[in-house]
């Protein structure tokens, strides 16, 4: 099963083709073909999740939601380069510290009560 094929839903192949049958294209459904634009949705849902919002639906709830997302997801990328070595302990901290001074004016600016 690749990557793509459990974010799309499609069951695991029960063995791969032999060469004989992938050099003629035997064994494959006109159906079971995965386009480039699955390969893109896909990609989008992995990196990218958004689930559903939970709560209060305003107006202000759903922008700040969408802002809280949004910075989740840029704290985990910013994990994961300082994980890798990419950048340094200090220069994630100070990443972190800045996007989350940006959550906070963004709270703050929507007016949202603290629960």
């Amino acid at each position: 099963m690749g990557l793509f094929d459990w974010l799309l839903g499609r069951p695991a192949a029960a063995s791969p083709p032999d060469d004989a049958a992938a050099e003629s294209g035997a064994g494959q459904a006109v159906g079971d073909q995965v386009t480039a634009d699955d390969h893109s949705q896909a990609k989008d849902r992995l990196l990218f999740p958004r689930p559903k919002f939970q709560g209060e639906f305003t107006p202000e709830n759903l922008a700040f939601d969408s802002n809280l997302q949004e910075f989740a997801q840029r704290v985990a990328y910013i994990c994961s380069l300082e994980n890798s070595g990419k950048i340094s302990p200090d220069d994630a901290h100070q990443q972190i510290r800045g996007l989350y001074k940006q959550l906070s004016r963004s709270h703050k600016g929507l007016k949202i009560a603290d629960p």
